[in-house]
């Protein structure tokens, strides 16, 4: 009599199948690792950098939670005195201003890195202020020392003449300039102008998806592989287009957007061309898609009573396409008004244009203004698009 086998456990079935599975993916496994290894090697990741790095961006991260919002009103306060960089006999005579704020200096006559005791008089107490010398036939000036008055406004800085200051001979201007906040709260200049550049993209990004979402619609027809007939005519029309999808698609918004920028100059109509020329390939290809997956049936139906395919296309093509074209469009503006920030630091308008201006001057607090209207746009876009997009799907 023929002994039976006795069935196996279900612990030992689910062991078989995870090493059945383990096995088929053993050679995976020596693949990926290797990339994975070689991809660190290649990108110089280095994560004690990025720790040990971090006390470098702290003062910016401060700024860009800090934005400029609002401002108060900004009064001065200044005083002057002479000195001849370098010395080349007697300096000017210092004279006492009288009344108000008065500097005093220890040398009136001095060569470049020698030291200089700058005294101020006069002044409002407790407020800061800061020293600029101002080279004769020179429209810039130099920024040195800060200082904070005391209760009775007055100061003392020790400092050194400034290097600069010996290749503009003769007599120099050292300016004392105290400044401070007064009067009440009001809309700081980088939010009225966050607030005009901010609307400025969305519009931008409206007119390029508007025009590149129009050129779109018959070139997805022409990029669609059941709606071409299956000739050496209509093998031809489907490649080029699909290739001209796929190539303008490889080239960047910001590339075209520098092309443009120089083409018809700074300003949010190279934005515009430059979105415009990249929503075409993008959207396009969208668009033909979902031209492919529509139902066959209603065509079908259609060709059979005699209909040619412009009718076909009417009657049996765009009804169906209709919610994923809005669809798509939609969701192409959102990402529009994202893409315009990029493109604005090269010239292509918007408030990247601004972003980037405030970021070179190191103006963060500025900068962080642009950029929490950005966040704020980007989120409200990401919530109304995806509410129509519901709707209309």
């Amino acid at each position: 009599m023929a002994s039976s086998r006795p069935p196996a456990s279900p612990a030992s079935d689910v062991r078989q199948s995870f090493i059945e599975r383990l096995s088929r993916t053993w050679l995976w496994w020596l693949i990926a690792i290797p990339l994975l290894i070689w991809s660190v090697k290649a990108t110089n990741f280095d994560l004690p950098l990025l720790i040990g790095g971090a006390p470098k961006a702290r003062e910016i991260l401060t700024d860009l939670v800090q934005p400029s919002l609002v401002t108060r009103g900004e009064e001065i306060q200044e005083a002057y005195a002479q000195i001849q960089v370098p010395c080349t006999g007697e300096g000017p005579v210092q004279k006492s201003a009288g009344k108000g704020p008065e500097l005093t200096l220890s040398q009136t006559c001095l060569n470049a890195r020698e030291s200089l005791t700058i005294r101020g008089t006069g002044f409002r107490p407790n407020t800061d202020g800061r020293i600029y010398w101002q080279p004769p036939d020179t429209p810039g000036r130099l920024r040195d020392e800060r200082f904070t008055t005391d209760a009775e406004g007055n100061f003392t800085v020790e400092t050194d003449i400034p290097p600069l200051l010996a290749e503009h001979a003769g007599i120099t201007q050292v300016q004392a300039l105290l400044t401070w906040t007064s009067g009440r709260l009001r809309p700081s200049p980088a939010l009225r102008t966050t607030f005009g550049k901010i609307i400025e993209t969305v519009f931008l990004a409206l007119m390029a998806t508007t025009f590149g979402g129009i050129l779109a619609i018959p070139l997805s027809f022409l990029g669609a592989r059941n709606l071409m007939p299956h000739t050496w005519l209509g093998d031809a029309v489907y490649g080029v287009t699909r290739t001209f999808f796929n190539f303008m698609r490889s080239i960047e918004p910001l590339i075209l957007a520098t092309i443009f920028a120089i083409w018809v100059g700074f300003g949010p109509f190279a934005g515009v061309l430059a979105l415009a020329v990249s929503t075409i390939a993008n959207i396009g290809k969208l668009y033909a898609e979902a031209v492919e997956s529509i139902d066959p049936g209603p065509l079908e139906a259609i060709r059979a009573t005699g209909a040619n395919e412009i009718q076909t296309i009417v009657y049996g093509v765009i009804p169906q396409i209709i919610p994923p074209y809005l669809s798509f469009t939609i969701y192409y503006w959102d990402i529009n008004v994202r893409m315009s920030t990029i493109i604005g630091f090269v010239g292509g308008g918007g408030i990247g244009l601004e972003l980037s201006r405030w970021i070179n001057q190191l103006q963060w607090n500025n900068a962080a203004t642009a950029v929490w209207a950005i966040v704020l746009v980007v989120t409200l876009m990401d919530y109304s698009s995806a509410i129509a997009r519901e709707r209309l799907v």
